[in-house]
């Protein structure tokens, strides 16, 4: 019997992924899930040949990503610079914000991935660009 009532327990599976949109961002979230085109892709870093022969190539990327709520820049590293091309639209899954001069960056790290698919049929907005407004960090006394 007791084999029988952990059978009809549902299965922890996936979650199905809530997509969000770029103007709904906010400083220290993570969990997103959002469609983007790539607007543009400028590599900022590029490191080869390390001291050290085990440690691998370095490289960023600052790519301006957008859906038709705005744009933010995303960081991509190493291999997601490749998928970051202009012109081409992604699924950014797991992404989070990073805070960069105190300014919004979003960012995929190891827990998420980039996923290139089908072009999206929305016009991106760039009037809306969520990576120009700076933040400041205000401790508030209780």
């Amino acid at each position: 019997m007791a084999a029988n009532a952990t059978e009809n327990k549902p299965k922890p599976g996936l979650r199905k992924p809530v997509f969000v949109k770029v103007e709904n961002l906010t400083p220290g979230t993570n969990g997103h899930t959002l469609i983007v085109k790539v607007l543009e892709s400028n590599t900022v870093l590029q490191k080869g040949r390390s001291v050290s022969p085990h440690l691998r190539n370095t490289l960023i990327a600052e790519c301006l990503v957008g859906d038709e709520t705005g744009t933010i820049l995303f960081t991509a590293r190493n291999d997601q610079v490749d998928l970051m091309k202009a012109g081409v639209t992604v699924i950014l899954r797991n992404a989070r914000i990073d805070m960069f001069k105190s300014t919004m960056r979003l960012v995929v790290d190891k827990w998420g991935r980039v996923e290139v698919t089908e072009d999206a049929a929305f016009e991106v907005k760039q009037g809306n660009n969520l990576s120009l407004v700076e933040y400041e960090l205000v401790n508030v006394e209780e």
